[in-house]
């Protein structure tokens, strides 16, 4: 991991209320919630050591990453190669409307394209510029990172009938931070909603990962169309 990465070395993703940068290692470093100036969640882009950072990447130090948009869209795929296998993380916000709301999702699905691939993700968010570090509570729905006036909820992808453990996702906590690891082979897919405000955790069942996804590429599909710009960075 690049310490201070170049500006230029991020996508951004957002749903019109907030917004989050995720350079090309999948680490979400800079994030503010619930608005685009509200203090902030994540914020290791300005302070590494202090200032929080949502991860996820291969367990391999050789890896080649690339990052795009899935076309005529603002969801994010950052893609990484290694010797084992091609993975991919994408990132993308649900549209949060117009009406002002506390709870915003960032959603990031992962897939294996071929081979094999060990995804690692640490997730340490550190509130309000990182003055406040959150209590933490694991259960077997999924993690909640408490810092009294703000929560945030993780909810991972997979069936409500079947422990995590079961599922190949291990879960663990490292002192006030969460560390979940799990293996995928060519053609699988998980995923995981991390969620303000959102109360306790629910395990979000695959089809409702699905629907998030096609309801957030026809929301920038059809906004793109009443765009008449038409050159490079439509």
């Amino acid at each position: 991991m690049d310490r201070y990465p170049n500006i230029s070395d991020h996508g951004l993703i957002g749903d019109l209320q907030t917004a989050a940068l995720v350079s090309t290692d999948g680490t979400v470093d800079w994030f503010c919630c619930p608005r685009f100036d509200s203090p902030s969640v994540f914020a290791s882009l300005l302070d590494a050591d202090k200032g929080g950072y949502f991860r996820v990447a291969p367990d391999s130090r050789d890896c080649v990453t690339k990052q795009l948009y899935f076309p005529g869209t603002a969801i994010l795929i950052t893609r990484f190669m290694t010797e084992a296998g091609v993975g991919e993380v994408t990132d993308f916000m649900p549209i949060a409307g117009r009406t002002p709301t506390d709870r915003h999702r960032l959603v990031r699905v992962l897939r294996v394209v071929r081979g094999t691939m060990r995804f690692v993700v640490d997730i340490k968010p550190r509130f309000d510029y990182g003055r406040q570090p959150p209590k933490v509570k694991i259960s077997d729905d999924g993690v909640v990172f408490d810092a009294g006036s703000m929560h945030l909820t993780l909810s991972p992808v997979g069936e409500r009938t079947v422990p995590l453990g079961d599922q190949g996702l291990k879960v663990e906590q490292v002192d006030e931070d969460v560390r979940l690891t799990r293996t995928l082979h060519e053609g699988e897919t998980t995923g995981m909603v991390l969620e303000s405000m959102g109360g306790r955790p629910a395990r979000v069942p695959p089809a409702e990962l699905q629907r998030l996804n096609d309801d957030t590429v026809r929301y920038w599909r059809d906004w793109l169309r009443r765009s008449s710009y038409t050159g490079r960075w439509r």
